[in-house]
């Protein structure tokens, strides 16, 4: 685990992931894998600001299995599904986080339409596919608040071009065409950004949940909420399935 600046596996030993890891690879589906590995991390704590790195503060490879955010929940979990041990998992995380595999502020996935640009060898967005003729399109540039201040400073803006299907318009039909392991990004009417939160679709039986990193008081924690229900309020959905491992 070279370069890696501060690992925290939680309350399994690294032999415990490993054996979790080798487990979870020989399952086909690329979605339930995602959800077997997922289980793991429910209830596990939600903490902000858990990776080190910014413009002024050197970057170093953080792995924190104890505590996560919606992001490197997320990020934890592909990682995971594209590795047979916990030294693999490092080798998948660098590239799930940062632009080649080089763990640098300025090459980190800092928004999640990034993956549809830089990971899209194992990540599609499906969002048009899911949504259909309920889907939105439009361009945004990201990291450019409305007074012209950057978001993340040291990023460069970046154009995007977006699909979101919005909240009203997610039916059963819609719900039917997610599957297990789906990202999910909650869409954001903000200018800088492109979505607000992100989690995973867990199907069980007829129900859609979302599985996710939450930080409201409540829970703090990662918790299922019922899908639909919880985008109610939320502007809108992007849609990101794994690709089948290579």
């Amino acid at each position: 685990m070279s370069n890696v600046g501060k690992v925290h596996l939680g309350h399994r030993t690294l032999q415990e992931w490993d054996r979790l890891l080798s487990e979870a690879f020989r399952i086909p589906h690329e979605g339930e894998r995602i959800q077997f590995l997922s289980e793991y991390f429910v209830g596990v704590p939600y903490a902000e600001s858990t990776l080190v790195g910014s413009h002024a503060i050197s970057e170093v490879l953080v792995i924190d299995l104890e505590r996560v955010d919606c992001m490197t929940f997320i990020e934890y979990l592909e990682a995971m599904r594209l590795s047979s041990s916990f030294s693999d998992f490092v080798g998948h995380l660098r590239k799930v986080r940062y632009r080649g595999g080089i763990v640098d502020y300025a090459r980190r996935n800092h928004f999640f339409t990034d993956w549809k640009e830089y990971n899209d060898d194992i990540t599609e967005d499906v969002t048009d596919y899911i949504g259909g003729t309920r889907t939105e399109r439009l361009e945004k540039v990201l990291n450019v608040r409305e007074d012209g201040t950057a978001l993340l400073p040291g990023i460069d803006p970046v154009a995007r071009r977006i699909s979101y299907i919005p909240s009203a318009r997610i039916d059963g039909d819609a719900l039917a065409n997610l599957m297990s392991g789906d990202y999910i990004g909650i869409y954001s009417n903000q200018p800088a950004l492109d979505v607000s939160h992100t989690g995973i679709v867990v199907k069980k039986g007829n129900a859609v949940f979302l599985r996710h990193a939450s930080s409201q008081p409540i829970y703090k924690c990662v918790v299922d909420e019922e899908l639909r229900e919880y985008v109610l309020t939320k502007p809108g959905i992007l849609v990101f399935r794994p690709r089948k491992r290579r």
